[in-house]
């Protein structure tokens, strides 16, 4: 929610989202257009006859997803296609209302609920696949080679047997949590306290994003220990190879209480596993069986965009560059999404 938004905005959006967010319509995707009482009698051209309007949002990774899905509709299925500035609110307002764009390929609902839901209700937009698969938004992660060399610490509850791992010789060892304004730093206080660690971990809040690359770089740099808090997806997950704890099962009711300053009584829960979404117009829906099907398949492995977003990092490249990288070095995952 790995945009890379503000930071702060971000880890606002993600961590509170459960604790705060509307009701959400969540539905399966979409049965095939060809069983539906509005599909037209007669196949119409794949891609019709006007443009396939892509909505291209602030934030890398979903810039990046809108010129993939550009890139392969042009190439696999001769598509005129056009590329859009999006914003969250303003364009899941406008596909409710306008029907365009006719494409969004990451909406997340929990941000946009009301404006989701209501959509839903009047037939206007439509759920395809989820824009991501692979592993949570938000989690406590260490570096690959703790993990290596420490093989059963694998889940969150492994930490009460391997907290001298994180201790450096003293008597408690540090987690690296979020900058003190966010709200994840309120939920990693009160998770450090439902899993009974507050006796042996002190908790360390850096002072903004920067300083807690900085802290995370220097140590993987040095080859420490370092247990921390991050989210995806995020190109610096793929630069450092960092290895994700198990969180256990998200608890919404548990997290809504995670999410206060004042929880008394804190008890264990994954972060929220937040909705996000390619939405579809009902028109695209009812024009072109073919792209739907195409959209209900089309995943990205958070793997595959974290490794996206490094790269545009360490090269400078924009994203059409990392689009274009994608579908011309990954067509085994993007062959999938056609259905041929």
């Amino acid at each position: 929610m790995t945009p890379l938004w503000p930071a702060a905005l971000l880890l606002a959006g993600l961590s509170a989202a459960a604790a705060a967010q509307d009701s959400i319509i969540v539905l399966d995707s979409p049965s095939s257009p060809g069983d539906d009482q509005t599909a037209l009698s007669a196949e119409p051209p794949v891609c019709g006859t006007e443009p396939i309007t892509i909505a291209r949002m602030q934030w890398p990774s979903a810039a990046i997803l809108a010129y993939v899905h550009a890139d392969i509709l042009r190439a696999e299925f001769s598509c005129a296609v056009e590329v859009v500035a999006g914003d969250l609110n303003a364009t899941t307002s406008s596909m409710a209302t306008t029907g365009r764009p006719l494409v969004a390929p990451e909406i997340w609902l929990g941000r946009v609920a009301p404006i989701w839901n209501s959509a839903l209700e009047t037939g206007r937009i439509r759920q395809a696949a989820p824009s991501f698969s692979g592993g949570a938004f938000e989690s406590w992660f260490v570096p690959d080679y703790v993990a290596a060399d420490n093989p059963g610490l694998a889940s969150v509850l492994d930490l009460m047997d391997h907290w001298r791992v994180f201790a450096n010789g003293g008597s408690r060892a540090t987690f690296l949590s979020c900058p003190p304004d966010w709200a994840c730093a309120v939920i990693n206080r009160n998770l450090v306290r439902a899993h009974g660690l507050a006796a042996r971990f002190q908790i360390e809040e850096p002072s903004n994003r920067l300083e807690l690359d900085r802290r995370l770089a220097e140590a993987v740099s040095r080859h420490e220990p370092i247990l921390f808090y991050y989210w995806q997806p995020n190109g610096v997950l793929a630069q450092l190879d960092l290895a994700e704890l198990d969180m256990g099962a998200y608890d919404e009711q548990a997290l809504s209480c995670l999410a206060e300053t004042d929880c008394a009584d804190p008890r264990p829960s994954a972060f929220s596993a937040e909705p996000v979404i390619i939405a579809i117009s009902d028109e695209l829906f009812t024009l072109s069986p073919a792209l739907v099907s195409y959209f209900q398949r089309a995943t990205m492995p958070l793997a595959e965009m974290n490794e996206l977003l490094a790269w545009m990092s360490q090269t400078a490249a924009t994203p059409e560059d990392a689009a274009r990288r994608f579908v011309d070095t990954r067509a085994e995952i993007w062959n999938a999404w056609i259905d041929r």
